[in-house]
């Protein structure tokens, strides 16, 4: 048990010994920050009344930074101790919660950091320091295409065995995907066409329960985090990063990749003349999200790389998708 030290000292070990019971391991440890943090603040004002204030509550979340369902978690915390507070006759001022916005951005990468990414994939040797998968080098590129010309997860990406392939139709059965539900993507000609020959130099080719990316152990599919080691690799051999990167926006890495291949689907239906309302709920489908709203933060750009559409993008995502504007 931490010790506080402000005026609500008692109180503060009172409410988190109870959080500890009434709670999981998580939520106790994430409250304990909180309130530690709250404790720290009321000594920093030298706060001598346990009846808190509205300036002094206001001035307390003005110093949490972050983002705004991470501030608004926090105030929850504070005002639920707040609340105990008044049962026991002491009356504070109690903070409403502040409203969550979705202000995550993610990185978009260019037709030219694309090409040198791919370009330096095909070009992976063998490492020398390679134990737990000695065929990553030869693995890593198709990931990569599958992520882009897909835009699947990476892990429905490392989950998919030989008999979720089928080259004739060009179709993937992901069956490991988020919430468990199992969906068919279509495949670009081109892209089944590689992911053909893929799985042919692999020696899968009619051994359904093979992964299409194992380690050393045929059983064991490769992992997330070996990927992503690898692409980062890949990331500072091209020279791709994002500097003074702000808060919440997301740096260069795998995901991103589906970010990409969502910019480009709608930029090919702006550019075919296809409606763009008519276009976002087939791709929400494709991208196997369960509602609209799901995949709004796919609609939201850092960069200005394609000027023409942006402007298209902004009119329509301020029509069906307003700012979410909500108390916790």
């Amino acid at each position: 048990m931490i010790k506080f030290n402000s005026v609500l000292r008692d109180e503060l070990s009172s409410f988190l010994a109870l959080r500890k019971t009434s709670k999981c391991k998580s939520t106790y440890s994430h409250d304990k920050h909180i309130l530690r943090g709250f404790d720290e603040y009321l000594c920093t004002i030298s706060c001598k009344d346990k009846n808190l204030t509205e300036e002094q509550l206001a001035g307390w979340v003005h110093t949490l930074a972050g983002h705004t369902r991470t501030i608004a978690a926090q105030v929850v915390v504070i005002k639920i101790f707040l609340n105990q507070l008044c049962s026991y006759g002491i009356h504070s001022y109690i903070p409403p919660v502040p409203k969550v916005h979705d202000d995550y951005v993610p990185y978009i990468f260019s037709e030219t950091e694309l090409d040198r990414l791919f370009h330096d994939a095909d070009a992976l040797e063998k490492g020398s320091k390679v134990r737990e998968n000695t065929l990553i080098h030869v693995e890593e590129p198709m990931i990569l295409r599958l992520l882009y010309g897909c835009g699947l997860r990476i892990g429905e990406t490392l989950s998919l065995k030989m008999g979720d392939v089928d080259t004739v139709a060009g179709v993937l059965t992901l069956k490991c995907t988020k919430r468990g539900k199992q969906r068919f993507v279509p495949m670009h000609h081109s892209l089944t066409e590689i992911l053909e020959h893929y799985c042919m130099a692999m020696g899968i080719v009619g051994c359904p329960e093979s992964y299409l990316f194992p380690t050393n152990n045929p059983l064991e599919p490769v992992t997330p985090a070996n990927a992503s080691h690898k692409f980062d690799n890949l990331l500072e051999q091209a020279e791709i990063s994002l500097p003074g990167r702000k808060k919440r926006q997301r740096g260069p890495c795998l995901h991103c990749l589906r970010h990409v291949f969502v910019f480009k689907s709608f930029a090919n239906a702006e550019k075919d003349g296809r409606r763009i309302d008519d276009t976002v709920p087939y791709l929400s489908i494709y991208l196997g999200h369960d509602s609209l709203r799901e995949t709004e933060k796919y609609l939201k750009f850092s960069n200005e790389m394609f000027p023409e559409a942006m402007e298209l993008f902004g009119e329509y995502t301020a029509q069906i998708f307003p700012e979410v504007s909500y108390d916790e």
